[in-house]
């Protein structure tokens, strides 16, 4: 569904991500994971187009340079890691504007399912009781799920989520995340994210690529790539260690 091959990012003299390609494919639950300042949420703004770069990057065998900016919309859906209001919208609002690439019609009025997608992306996030309150007085938790539900009703068929489970408390991480396994299993969808939590990427990821520096240090099935040696080798640390360390407190 997308390939990214030799992408390169440079801001300026320095290099951010350097020569690094993968391919997402139907059904996949593609993690990026690594340290921080691996490149990985950089690699996601090439792919939204959102940074230059160098390389190609195809959907469906199509450049995506070559899509309309609507065209695109309505295939790829993306949750960035930052995101802001500055005016009163209600949450219906925010989560409504998802909609805009499928509108048609005089003045792009007329989006025949969109109130039912706009309905379920609030019951799914939990967010109907909230639907018009404004968005300036959410917690940050709220924001982001508010965001999340407006990538839902945008109905694509590749999500890129940076940090899905950012802000949110451990339940609607782990709501969050099973509704996003959910929306995976239906036919012709992919998802691409940045997880910082092993954990979160070891439980739902069925691929991963580990970055390091801007490169690939490893990639391929999750089980494949998040072993014990690989991870050490990039956090510099014992991870399987820690995180039996850290679960041991709660036995």
């Amino acid at each position: 569904m997308l390939k990214a091959e030799n992408v390169t990012v440079r801001y300026g003299a320095r290099t951010v991500v350097q020569d690094l390609s993968f391919e997402l494919k139907e059904g996949e639950w593609l993690m990026l994971v690594g340290p921080n300042g691996a490149g990985k949420s950089t690699l996601i703004e090439a792919i939204a187009g959102g940074v230059p770069y160098a390389g190609k990057i195809t959907l469906a065998g199509r450049n995506i340079r070559a899509f309309r900016a609507s065209e695109l919309a309505r295939r790829i859906g993306v949750l960035a890691q930052k995101n802001a209001v500055s005016y009163a919208y209600s949450v219906e609002e925010v989560v409504s504007l998802g909609r805009y690439a499928h509108a048609s019609g005089f003045l792009a009025s007329r989006d025949d399912d969109g109130g039912e997608r706009v309905e379920r992306a609030l019951e799914l996030t939990g967010l109907t009781k909230l639907r018009r309150a404004s968005v300036l007085t959410l917690s940050g938790g709220e924001l982001q799920r508010t965001f999340l539900a407006q990538v839902f009703a945008q109905n694509p068929q590749i999500l890129i989520l940076d940090e899905p489970a950012n802000h949110l408390d451990l339940i609607y991480q782990k709501h969050i995340f099973s509704l996003i396994e959910t929306w995976l299993r239906q036919p012709g969808r992919a998802v691409v994210s940045v997880v910082h939590d092993l954990s979160l990427a070891r439980k739902y990821g069925t691929h991963a690529v580990l970055m390091h520096r801007g490169q690939c240090a490893a990639q391929g099935k999750i089980g494949d790539v998040m072993t014990a040696e690989k991870l050490q080798a990039v956090y510099e640390m014992d991870v399987y260690g820690w995180m039996r360390e850290m679960l041991g407190q709660w036995a």
